[in-house]
């Protein structure tokens, strides 16, 4: 009877251990797959079992880091702790942990002289969060230089893109490519410079191969989406959608992808019963504030709506949407008055569109103001004349990257007349074009005309230090246009990516 229990007990150990090992393999394998909600239930499962294994305490630890959970990666640096490991790990660990979890002087005091490429990377985390744009930019540069990192070179390439340098983007996902073949990392954000570019069958091209390789996961259809959107292709960023949400229904990028095409559609309740539990805590200026604020505007809630679009207008003013939004809301209160004065700026423009001017001429005429007539004049020209088809010509050329087109386009809209707004596409294209003494003085004079616009300072910067004239100034200017609009990223990344010495 003795040997049958010991053999019993045998048996149970050794089923243990193979339910553990199947568990660790699978997590292995949902890592590769970049399942990685899965793989954390896994490797918890794995250490209730086999206890605190250093090795797989390390792989949890680095999956949870990704999945962004800060609270999960401290307990388990603290079940590390007592395995034995080093201070420096414990303190990489920790530091990531702390910025996740909002803390980045935290991380950065954790990190100490940390040299290594993952405590450049986390330094140069914490650095942008605490809104230290170049130091995290230096901080980078200083990572790269110490060696290949893979999350180091996607950092950077993220970095780049949102500083619109995307030639320099695309040389880090190269070399991201070079080191991880097929990698999630390399194509999700090859495909998106390739989307910025406007060359969107390379996108999509690169995107199927994501969604064959990463088959679990709902991010390449959610790409593919926003791929879709870009190019107006309405119905096949829904088809999109629809794929994403078969694989994380619950996923709030799904979300907020279903919300953006149900307003696109004219589907105001859909969109109110999506975010109506969110109301109380949506930002204004999100895409999902901004779009609940207009459902409520279509659905008889005018003063409500008005109330929100003042809300998002006051913290950004040279937001278009918001200000045609809030003029369109004051009219719908009957405050005829403050909708013309809200829209004015818009419909001054040369490149005001149909709805910029039936909008004005509406609330003028309802405002009893001289304005009127000429307002309706100029919509009945900008709605069959040149002006029109130039500014969606120097547009497509734009996104198209298609710098001599764009240049064409918006030189002969400048000669019609002089508008900020004309000026500083050419200066951007003439500034991709290489012509940059053109682009500097484009730059300039829309400046002049609107000295106020952050937009404007930083056009006029930004062609200086791209072009590589005139640093000094080009850097004050950004640096005038971030203090102007700190929540701008784009701002902020091209003042640290251009302040910072060398290049990447």
């Amino acid at each position: 009877m003795r040997n049958v229990r010991i053999l019993s007990l045998a048996l149970l150990l050794s089923a243990c251990g193979t339910d553990t090992a199947d568990r660790v393999a699978r997590a292995r394998s949902e890592i590769a797959g970049m399942e990685l909600a899965a793989a954390r239930v896994d490797l918890a499962a794995a250490l209730a079992e086999r206890g605190d294994d250093a090795e797989l305490l390390r792989l949890l630890a680095s999956v949870q880091l990704r999945l962004g959970d800060g609270d999960g990666a401290e307990a388990t640096a603290a079940r590390l702790e007592r395995t034995g490991a080093s201070r420096a790990e414990l303190a990489r660990i920790r530091a990531e942990a702390a910025l996740l979890r909002g803390r980045a002087r935290e991380a950065l005091a954790l990190l100490g002289n940390d040299a290594t490429t993952g405590g450049w990377r986390v330094r140069a985390a914490a650095l942008s969060a605490v809104g230290d744009g170049e130091g995290a930019f230096r901080a980078l540069q200083s990572g790269l230089a110490a060696g290949s990192d893979p999350l180091l070179l996607r950092d950077m390439a993220r970095f780049l893109i949102d500083a619109q340098d995307l030639d320099g983007a695309q040389r880090q996902v190269d070399a991201l490519a070079r080191m991880q073949d097929d990698g999630f990392d390399a194509l999700m954000l090859s495909a998106d410079i390739a989307a910025r570019r406007g060359r969107y069958a390379q996108a999509h091209a690169t995107l199927e191969r994501a969604a064959k390789r990463y088959p679990r996961i709902p991010d390449p259809w959610i790409a593919r989406a926003d791929a879709y959107d870009r190019e107006g292709k309405l119905d096949e960023a829904v088809a999109m959608t629809a794929r994403a949400a078969a694989l994380a229904p619950d996923d709030p990028r799904v979300t907020n992808l279903k919300v953006e095409f149900a307003a696109m559609k004219g589907d105001w309740e859909a969109v109110r019963a999506a975010l109506a539990r969110q109301e109380a805590t949506l930002d204004p200026l999100s895409a999902n504030g901004l779009t609940y604020a207009e459902a409520m505007l279509r659905l008889g809630r005018p003063e409500q709506a008005r109330a929100m679009f003042q809300r998002a207008l006051t913290r950004s003013p040279n937001n278009p949407y918001s200000r045609l939004m809030l003029a369109e809301a004051h009219l719908a209160t009957g405050n005829a008055v403050a909708a013309l004065e809200t829209v004015r700026p818009l419909a001054q423009s040369l490149t005001a569109g149909p709805r910029e001017l039936e909008l004005a001429e509406k609330a003028a005429r309802a405002a009893n103001s001289g304005e009127a007539d000429a307002l309706a004049a100029r919509l009945a020209a900008v709605r069959k004349s040149q002006v029109s088809a130039l500014a969606a010509k120097g547009q497509a050329a734009l996104v198209g990257e298609d710098w001599n087109g764009a240049i064409e386009a918006y030189g002969q809209l400048a000669q019609m007349g002089e508008d900020a707004d004309v000026l500083k596409r050419l200066a951007l294209a003439l500034s991709h074009a290489g012509r940059v003494d053109e682009a500097i003085r484009a730059a300039d004079r829309a400046r002049t005309l609107r000295p106020g616009d952050p937009d404007m300072s930083y056009m006029a910067g930004y062609v200086r230090v791209a072009g590589g004239k005139d640093k000094a100034t080009g850097l004050g200017l950004l640096r005038q246009a971030t203090e102007s609009a700190p929540d701008n990223l784009v701002f902020k990344r091209a003042l640290a990516r251009y302040s910072a010495a060398g290049g990447a």
